[in-house]
């Protein structure tokens, strides 16, 4: 079964458009389309229709984590994830957790004027990583861990 490529592209073209009128999508058009545009509007156009704002804000944040929250924070902890407006932080040191955990509600201030558009209502501060035994093949879900092979 041959398929005719320009038929294919057509059909999908006007399904989408189909679609788009159904949703009440509306283009903006362009003033001339002969007119060249700035890669910086066009992007802005496309975040705009696209309501990326909040996304960007948030890779934002991850991205420039030291500019935001400072050289002194910045160095000691960094941003784990940011899920449902709670943002995990790990700190390098339990030291600096509990330092951080004392300055949740400044750093909620810094995040919110710094990063604007990323939303971040609740931090999480965690202490660093220690090393898990309750990972791998041979363990068992609920035991007491390596203790129990000691005899």
């Amino acid at each position: 079964m041959k398929v005719d490529l320009a038929k294919e592209l057509y059909r999908t073209w006007r399904e989408s458009s189909r679609k788009s009128r159904a949703l009440n999508i509306q283009e903006t058009p362009r003033e001339k389309s002969d007119d060249p545009q700035t890669i910086n509007s066009v992007i802005a156009e496309l975040v705009t229709a696209r309501q990326w704002q909040q996304g960007i804000a948030e890779g934002s944040l991850f991205t420039e984590w030291i500019e935001v929250v400072g050289g002194d924070i910045g160095s000691h902890s960094s941003p784990i994830s940011l899920v449902d407006g709670l943002l995990t932080i790990q700190a390098t040191s339990s030291a600096w957790a509990t330092q951080l955990t004392l300055m949740k509600s400044h750093l909620l201030t810094t995040i919110s004027n710094s990063a604007p558009g990323a939303l971040v209502e609740e931090i999480l501060i965690l202490p660093p990583g220690a090393p898990s035994w309750k990972k791998g093949i041979r363990t068992i879900r609920n035991s007491r861990g390596p203790r129990d092979t000691y005899g």
